[in-house]
């Protein structure tokens, strides 16, 4: 069996609330399972067995199954709003995606949770945060990366990012991210994606000669851009779709349409030329909610848990015995895919194997909570040279409303 250190953090208040008086049901718990690489069987239990402890004495004063966020208040510059200019000439002020150089120092904290999406106003991402943390103040970010560094250092209190799409798959620059950086996933909403074709004002499809959007959504409407009566235009990759509309509406380009979503056609004063163009009605994209701090797992409601492991021998027979520690307890997967190994620089880089091929990504339908998710872990860690949990939360049970 391979032995890996087992990590073990403190627990009390974050040093961002050092010399605060702690309000009742406000102290920061910090699990000793989430994102810890394990060590031995007992270890593990040991550390399952103080977590359902902490499950037990926060149950009374949690609030939505969050753990209090630990903010402070510190001096800091105020992100720009960038005025854009309509069809009509009027300026328009959104706010401006944020780049690593605005990163530090943390702006002061308001009453609204702040959260970091990647794009610009008007991007399905921002939609998802709204739909995870309605009335929050939503944060646009250049980069995936920039979304997670806002929140680890207190310019943001979550992020909402894209980790894959029913028809485009896994969103793999965000999984590698989660091994980076030390976010745990807290939550997670799904989200219908509903594409316009948008163009400016008075613009036929018969003028247009190119359409520019995300590759994916390019890939997603391929079929009905065929189609469609009247436009025989050339398809071009854009950064993202809410962007490729913002660059149309800025430029003045009456020869290019973009695919976006149709309060992106609100927010740069275009028109919607063809509503609900992608190709398969059910096009679904799955956000996770990132967070500084775990939350507690509860057993009184769904919950997924989402984990990372590798291991260093050849042959599919750990892969085997892995899977059967969930299907001997009877534990639901619903994601397994490998990744080859890129020498990335993972967040608990002193613990990381040294040598492995290829790292698997696994969610399952249980909470941390559940016994047997705790014993099917620790047998888990006894086959694999990594293992991490990269959360457990809450599933998004929301009926999805196509339109």
């Amino acid at each position: 069996m391979a032995v890996v250190n087992f990590v073990k953090p403190h627990i009390g208040q974050s040093p961002k609330l050092q010399g605060r008086t702690p309000r009742r049901g406000s102290g920061v718990v910090r699990s000793s399972l989430q994102g810890a690489v394990v060590g031995n069987r007992a270890e593990w239990l040991t550390s399952c067995a103080v977590l359902s402890s902490k499950v037990a004495a926060l149950a009374p004063h949690s609030t939505n199954g969050h753990l209090a966020l630990a903010v402070a208040a510190s001096n800091g510059a105020v992100l720009d709003l960038v005025p854009v200019k309509t069809v009509d000439g009027s300026a328009r002020s959104l706010p401006a995606p944020l780049r690593i150089a605005d990163l530090s120092p943390a702006p002061m904290h308001g009453s609204e949770l702040r959260v970091a999406y990647q794009g610009v106003p008007g991007a399905y991402s921002e939609k998802a945060s709204a739909k995870a943390y309605p009335g929050s103040d939503a944060i646009p970010c250049d980069q995936f990366e920039v979304a997670f560094q806002a929140v680890e250092n207190w310019v943001a209190d979550r992020a909402v990012l894209p980790v894959e799409n029913s028809l485009g798959g896994s969103i793999h620059r965000n999984y590698d991210l989660l091994l980076r950086h030390r976010l745990h996933i807290v939550g997670e909403v799904q989200l219908p994606v509903h594409h316009c074709l948008l163009a400016l004002p008075g613009v036929r499809r018969e003028d247009i000669t190119r359409v520019i959007s995300h590759p994916q959504a390019l890939a997603q409407c391929e079929h009905t851009l065929t189609r469609m009566p009247g436009l025989n235009a050339a398809r071009e990759a854009f950064d993202d779709t809410a962007g490729a509309a913002e660059y149309v509406a800025a430029n003045g380009l009456r020869d290019t349409a973009a695919i976006a979503s149709s309060r992106a056609a609100e927010l740069y004063g275009m028109e919607v030329l063809a509503d609900g163009i992608q190709d398969d009605s059910g096009n679904v994209t799955r956000f996770v909610m990132l967070a500084r701090e775990p939350i507690v797992p509860r057993m009184d409601r769904p919950f997924k848990t989402s984990i990372v492991f590798a291991h260093d021998k050849e042959g599919t027979s750990v892969l085997f015995k892995v899977l059967s520690a969930f299907a001997f307890r009877d534990i639901s997967l619903t994601k397994i895919e490998s990744r080859p190994h890129r020498p990335i620089r993972l967040a608990d880089s002193s613990t990381a194997p040294k040598q492995f091929e290829y790292m698997f990504y696994v969610d399952f339908q249980a909470s941390l909570a559940d016994p047997r998710v705790q014993n099917a872990l620790a047998e888990v860690q006894e086959f694999t040279s990594f293992l991490r949990v990269l959360g457990s939360y809450p599933m998004d049970m929301t009926p999805m409303a196509y339109v």
